[in-house]
C-alpha cells in the first residue's frame, strides 16, 4: 500500500498515444528524475490537475515527446499522487517508459490494484469498485447505464438507508436488553416494525432484479445448432450484417466454433455458429461436432436450424433428440426455395420460425421471438428502478432477508428478544458485505483480478 506503483494502462499494440501511470506518494519525485517539462519548471512547481509537455530523458537520452498529467492527492482516483505519461502508442515506445519508471524506484502495478487501493483508500466502496469493471466490460447501452448508475454510488446509498433502518431498531433492542431498569417495553414499537418491513420489501425487490440484470450484465449464449449445410453460418452472417462466417455448398465447412456478440433491445446477444452436427471421419470435424454437443448442454438459448428445401432426415431428429427441454426457437431456414420439409415429427418445439437468411427475410421476426424467450416478458425500462447484476450482492442480500424474517418469527413465537439482537447483527453485517465494509483478502483478490493490471 506504501509503494509507488507503476503500469500501461492503454492497450497494448500500435495506436495514437499510449499512457503511462502511476500512484503513489513517490509519483512525482520519479517524474522529475526523468521528465523535463518545456516550460523548464521544477516538477514540483507544476500546477496540480496540469498537463505539461515536454520530454522523457532515460539520463541525458531523449525517450520520448509527451504530455503529463499531474494529479496530486487527494483528491485523485486512488486519493494518492498520481501521474499519467501520455506518450506515443506502440509496443516498444510503452515498454520503455515503462521500464524507464520502474528503473527510477516505481513498482509494477498487480492486475486491479489503482482500483484497489481507490477502494482501501475511501475513494470507492466495494460495489463501485466492481461497477468499474463491469463498465469497461460492458457490451451494451443498457448495460453500461446500469454500471455508471452503480458507479454514481445508487446501490451504496439505498444499502446505507437499510442499515439505518436496521440500526434504529438494533439500537431499540440493545436497550431493551442492557437497561431493563428502564421499563422499556419489549414489543418493538409500530414505526421500528415498520422498518422492518421496509427492508424486507427493499430487499426482496432487489433480489427479484437479478435475474435481469444478469442478463443484461452478461448477455445470453445462444448456440446456433443444424446438420451440416442448413444455413447456420448464413444466419450468423446475417445477424451480423458482416461475412464473419464462411458460406460454401460444401457440408462440414465450419468446424470449429465461432462467437459473436449482438445487440437485441438491450440484451447482449452471444451468438455461437457451431459445426453441423453429423457422424465424420475428420478428426478435426469431429472435434468441432463434440463441441457443438456441448454447447447444447450449456446454452441458454438454441436455434435448431433446418433445411426448408430438404426432407426431415436421421441426422435432423438425432439432433432433436439432443436438445432436450432447454429453451429452443425452431428456425426452418431457406424459405425461399421449394418446401419439402415436414416437422409434424418434431412436435416438442412449441415454436417455429421460416426465414431466409439468404434473402433476409423473417429475420425481425426471429430477434423479437429472442427476445421474448430470453426475457419471459419480466425486463422492464431499468431507467427509474435499481437492478443489481451481480450474484455476491444478491447472496448478502437474501442473508439480510432471512435474517429479518428470523426476527419477525421471534416476535410471533414470543421468543426471547436476545434472539432478535444475534439476527439484527446478521442482518448489518450482511448489508455491510455489499458494501466492503466487512470483507476478506480472498475476496478483494477474485474481484480486482478480473481487471486489467493499469486499471
Amino acid at each position: 500500500m506504501f509503494d509507488t506503483i507503476a503500469a500501461i494502462s492503454t492497450p497494448r499494440g500500435e495506436g495514437g498515444i499510449g499512457i503511462v501511470r502511476l500512484s503513489g506518494k513517490d509519483s512525482l519525485c520519479i517524474l522529475s528524475k526523468i521528465f523535463k517539462p518545456k516550460s523548464n519548471k521544477k516538477v514540483k512547481e507544476l500546477r496540480n490537475f496540469s498537463i505539461n509537455y515536454g520530454h522523457l530523458y532515460d539520463e541525458k537520452k531523449v525517450v520520448d515527446e509527451v504530455l503529463v498529467s499531474i494529479m496530486k492527492a487527494p483528491n485523485t482516483y486512488t486519493k494518492e499522487d498520481i501521474v499519467e505519461i501520455n506518450c506515443h502508442g506502440g509496443f516498444l515506445i510503452t515498454e520503455k517508459i515503462l521500464e524507464l519508471v520502474l528503473k527510477n524506484g516505481a513498482r509494477l502495478a498487480e492486475t486491479g490494484e489503482f482500483t484497489r487501493r481507490a477502494f482501501l483508500n475511501g475513494r470507492l466502496d466495494l460495489t463501485q469498485a466492481e461497477a468499474v469493471i463491469d463498465l469497461i466490460h460492458g457490451k451494451t447501452e443498457r448495460s453500461l447505464s446500469l454500471s455508471l448508475e452503480q458507479l454514481r454510488g445508487d446501490l451504496r446509498e439505498l444499502i446505507n438507508e437499510l442499515k439505518k433502518k436496521v440500526m434504529d431498531v438494533s439500537a431499540h433492542v440493545n436497550v431493551v436488553l442492557d437497561y431493563p431498569e428502564e421499563g422499556i417495553d419489549d414489543p418493538l414499537p409500530e414505526e421500528l416494525v415498520s422498518n422492518l418491513h421496509d427492508v424486507i420489501n427493499t430487499t426482496t425487490r432487489l433480489i427479484d432484479t437479478y435475474s435481469k440484470g444478469k442478463l443484461i450484465k452478461e448477455g445470453v449464449k445462444t448456440a446456433i445448432v443444424g446438420r451440416p449445410n442448413v444455413g447456420k453460418s448464413s444466419l450468423l452472417n446475417t445477424f451480423l450484417k458482416e461475412e464473419r462466417a464462411i458460406v460454401t455448398h460444401i457440408a462440414g465447412t465450419t468446424r470449429d466454433i465461432i462467437e459473436e456478440v449482438i445487440n437485441i433491445n438491450g440484451i447482449p446477444l452471444i451468438l455461437v455458429d457451431t459445426a453441423g452436427i453429423r457422424k465424420t471421419e475428420d478428426i478435426v470435424e469431429n472435434i468441432g461436432v463434440e463441441k457443438s454437443r456441448e454447447l447444447i448442454r450449456n446454452a441458454d438459448l438454441v436455434l435448431f436450424v433446418l433445411d426448408n428445401s430438404q426432407e426431415l432426415t436421421e441426422e435432423d431428429l438425432k439432433i432433436y433428440e439432443e436438445l432436450n427441454y432447454k429453451k429452443v426457437i425452431g428456425v426452418i431456414n431457406k424459405t425461399d426455395q421449394e418446401r419439402k420439409l415436414d416437422i409434424s415429427r418434431l412436435d416438442r418445439i412449441e415454436k417455429w420460425l421460416r426465414v431466409s437468411a439468404l434473402e433476409k427475410v423473417g429475420i425481425d421476426v426471429l430477434e423479437k421471438e429472442i427476445y421474448n424467450q430470453i426475457v419471459s416478458g419480466q425486463i422492464e425500462d431499468s431507467s427509474q428502478k435499481l437492478i443489481i447484476t451481480n450474484i455476491r450482492h444478491k447472496s448478502a442480500l437474501e442473508k439480510t432477508k432471512k435474517a429479518i424474517e428470523n426476527i419477525f418469527e421471534t416476535i410471533d413465537l414470543g421468543l426471547p428478544m436476545d434472539l432478535m439482537a444475534v439476527d439484527l447483527k446478521e442482518a448489518l453485517d450482511s448489508l455491510s458485505e455489499v458494501t466492503g465494509e466487512i470483507t476478506n483478502e480472498d475476496l478483494l483478490d477474485h474481484i480486482f483480478s478480473n481487471f486489467c493490471v493499469g486499471k
